[in-house]
């Protein structure tokens, strides 16, 4: 393992701002995979770390290909982590809608210059992402449909769901687009939650890195884990989203992963004061819940849920 900073740049009154990378192997750049922009991004975090000490122990193992190489970035936005702040601190600009970023530019837009530099020529790129909502998922890959879409390469991480999205205008500043554009064969993972850690879902999401590695002929065997899912594709909008009639406080009765039947009761909205069930919150249809909000105050009209149909 090899390990270089990618970007660096002075600070007044803390440790200076520097990107990190870890590197695998040598050879052709096979595979980059990149670590949180956000820095609520917790869950992402502990992927990454767990993926960078898997991929240690299999290069100490000589279970790397030869002739390939691969890149980790543990983290790109370190100072929000820091501080606990979901985009950058200053100026509460996100550094995935600043790619392919512009290197005499805003500050995020040279962090976003710099990664993309360093990653825009490998042939598979993986980030680990957070959805803008927040709430937990069923573990999946997410791509944007760009025309570039690789669908049967994405079926190779073995996860429950992969996703496609129409982007939209200002999706094009995000790095699965313009990564795709780039000629990378670019996934997103979502690994299930954000600002928590959750091991189950982390473990699932770095056997879901390793069984693509391994399929994708980047590293030799990976006898610990399992063969994963038929992964089932969906339009993410096909979706069906379940909305908050009412505000209150959540009581949550499924979550992310449970299968539900028609007109099932998931949740219900209590009022905060007396305790009364203001709402029922009940299944249009049955399905599988992808998505859920983990707020226990919801507002009128937020998302509560989202069912894979």
């Amino acid at each position: 393992m090899k390990e270089t900073t990618i970007f660096q740049m002075r600070s007044t009154y803390r440790d200076d701002f520097r990107i990190k990378a870890f590197s695998f192997g040598e050879g052709e750049p096979s595979i980059a995979i990149v670590g949180p922009m956000r820095g609520d991004e917790i869950h992402q975090q502990y992927v990454c770390a767990q993926i960078v000490s898997e991929l240690k122990r299999l290069e100490d193992d000589d279970e790397l290909v030869k002739g390939k190489s691969i890149l980790v970035i543990p983290s790109c936005n370190p100072f929000s982590f820091n501080v606990k702040r979901r985009f950058w601190a200053m100026d509460n600009t996100d550094i995935n809608r600043m790619f392919p970023g512009y290197d005499k530019g805003e500050t995020t837009q040279r962090i976003a210059a710099a990664v993309f530099d360093t990653i825009k020529n490998y042939k598979y790129g993986i980030q680990l992402a957070s959805f803008y909502v927040p709430g937990d998922f069923v573990p999946h890959i997410r791509m944007l449909k760009t025309g570039y879409e690789a669908v049967n390469e994405a079926r190779l991480f073995g996860l429950p769901f992969i996703t496609i999205h129409k982007p939209l205008p200002f999706d094009t500043a995000l790095l699965n687009y313009n990564w795709q554009i780039w000629n990378c064969k670019a996934f997103s993972l979502y690994s299930g939650h954000t600002d928590r850690i959750n091991r189950q879902t982390a473990q699932q999401s770095v056997d879901a890195v390793m069984r693509f590695l391994h399929k994708t002929s980047i590293i030799k065997r990976v006898p610990s884990y399992s063969s994963g899912y038929e992964s089932i594709l969906l339009e993410e909008e096909t979706m069906q989203s379940i909305k908050a009639e009412h505000a209150g406080l959540l009581q949550q009765l499924k979550v992310a992963g449970d299968v539900v039947q028609k007109d099932e009761t998931i949740a219900r909205i209590i009022n905060p004061y007396n305790g009364d069930v203001i709402s029922e919150v009940k299944t249009p249809t049955k399905g599988v819940i992808f998505f859920c909000t983990n707020s226990s105050v919801v507002l009128q009209n937020a998302i509560l849920y989202k069912i894979a149909l």
